[in-house]
């Protein structure tokens, strides 16, 4: 009996409606404000201001000063409010973007994104007055041209979408937003053209982006790597650039685009190992002089790689190959270096990097000199000390300088470990040795995706039409369909009807 009579008090104190336990269990809408009060206690910079109208009655503004722009909080906001005459909040701030928001969560993230919260009425609502703190539109430092557009990206998200948006004037060009980081709450916007990229790559790209778990994002590499279907793999899949028009060709061709809030750095995919080498200038030159370059540039990318090793294997391996003179020069270069060739290469391309990374990380001033006379005196230093042989010095350095030709930073660095892999594959085996690194290097090549399509297209798999833009930099009125390898809507570029004067008056 007493657990029946326990049962009977305890349905006599619970709501008796549905509305009224739902009542019971939230907590009331003026009670917002005041959790948000809370959490920004501590924050020196979190105002909260309040007034009183007959009409609205009483308003509640929090915002974070150093966030927002005072002035035109002053002048759209709070002027407006002073003198409401009527009941409509909408009506009163019109000249600001006015929009509800939800809990005492999205106010928090509203807050910190440049918005200043009102609380009226019961309700919560933003206005984003986001200050106009970011650096002008400057030319690119990382793919810089003679000929061709002088903007680039910047770290403002907004920015670089109208950066694209000039460029391609559709509705067609469809950008989704997401907010990536529990700390950071960074906003990430994929763009894509509809009824041209394939939705393949729309939906594989939108379930990786909503899959990223991470506290915090300041880079759009750090999401790259999060994104990437090969996470051990040297070689980067995904295209970082700073310039604009290379991602609105991108997008034009089909391929998906990332903007990353707070990086000056935009996100290609896919891509393939070809499109690497390709720079966007290589459009601005004539055909003839745009081939000769990027032929030049995969010759680089190989001579870099293999260069250094191929000493190292002939000296060690197969000196009866080199001709007697060529020998001659060879041995009395090396009549007093202590060390074998593979160790002596091995230190000087060392030094090398450490004389790069600390012309990186320098002031700009000091840097280029440290790079220029540092490489001449400690190779100079080398060859007296009897540290290295003439001819290592001439191979590292024309090899370093042939790494540089590459367009993308990233696939230099990817050629550097490359190199390092070689030289110890021929010190061991020789020619064999480089012959058997680099067709690991092509398997590798051949296996790897990005955003699950093949890395190494229009190769494996082979697309014969591709290759008008591969090694080779075709006419451009000969490039009439996109890449066959994108699987695009709509393949051909070339419309009827697209060319009109425009309207006068």
């Amino acid at each position: 009996m007493r657990w029946l009579i326990r049962l009977l008090a305890s349905l006599r104190s619970a709501p008796g409606t549905e509305e009224e336990r739902e009542n019971a269990g939230t907590p009331a809408r003026g009670s917002d404000m005041e959790t948000l009060k809370k959490s920004f206690q501590n924050i020196h910079d979190a105002e909260i201001l309040e007034l009183e109208n007959e009409r609205l009655g009483k308003i509640t503004l929090l915002y974070i000063r150093s966030l927002i722009d005072i002035n035109q909080l002053q002048e759209f906001v709070i002027a407006p409010l002073q003198k409401a005459a009527g009941t409509d909040l909408r009506d009163t701030v019109q000249a600001a973007h006015l929009s509800a928001l939800e809990g005492v969560d999205q106010a928090e993230t509203a807050a910190f994104k440049g918005a200043v919260i009102l609380h009226a009425g019961g309700r919560l609502w933003g206005i984003s007055l986001s200050s106009s703190l970011s650096r002008a539109v400057e030319p690119s430092k990382q793919e810089a041209v003679i000929h061709g557009p002088q903007d680039s990206f910047t770290e403002q998200v907004e920015n670089n979408l109208t950066l694209i948006r000039r460029r391609l004037a559709v509705s067609a060009l469809k950008s989704e937003r997401f907010l990536l980081g529990g700390l950071s709450h960074t906003t990430v916007i994929l763009l894509y053209i509809e009824n041209l990229t394939n939705p393949e790559f729309v939906r594989i790209a939108r379930e990786k982006t909503v899959s990223v778990k991470s506290d915090a994002f300041f880079d759009s590499s750090h999401l790259s790597q999060f994104l990437e279907d090969h996470i051990h793999s040297v070689f980067p899949q995904f295209q970082q650039t700073d310039r604009p028009d290379a991602a609105a060709a991108a997008l034009a061709s089909g391929k998906v685009v990332w903007l990353v809030e707070n990086t000056p750095f935009a996100l290609i995919a896919p891509i393939t190992f070809f499109d690497l080498f390709q720079s966007p200038e290589d459009y601005i030159h004539r055909w003839p002089v745009s081939s000769f370059l990027r032929g030049l540039r995969f010759f680089a990318f190989l001579f870099a790689m293999v260069l250094t090793p191929f000493y190292v294997a002939i000296t060690m391996h197969h000196y009866q190959m080199v001709p007697l003179d060529l020998l001659f020069v060879v041995l009395e270069s090396r009549s007093e270096i202590p060390f074998n060739p593979f160790w002596e290469a091995m230190f000087m391309m060392l030094v090398l990097e450490i004389l790069k990374e600390a012309s990186l990380r320098m002031p700009s001033k000091s840097g280029q000199t440290l790079g220029i006379v540092g490489g001449i005196v400690i190779g100079q230093a080398g060859v007296e000390a009897n540290i290295a042989s003439n001819l290592l010095i001439i191979h590292v350095a024309v090899t370093a300088i042939a790494s540089f030709l590459i367009p993308n930073y990233l696939m230099t660095n990817s050629s550097k470990l490359i190199q390092f892999g070689l030289l110890g594959l021929a010190a061991w085996l020789g020619l064999w040795g480089i012959i058997i690194g680099l067709i690991m290097v092509l398997i590798h090549l051949n296996g790897l995706t990005s955003l699950k399509q093949p890395y190494f297209a229009p190769l494996t798999p082979f697309y014969g039409i591709d290759w008008k833009d591969t090694i080779l930099r075709l006419p451009l009125r000969w490039m009439t369909r996109r890449p066959a390898w994108l699987k695009t809507l709509d393949p051909n570029r070339v419309k009827s009807g697209n060319s009109h004067p425009e309207p006068k008056g």
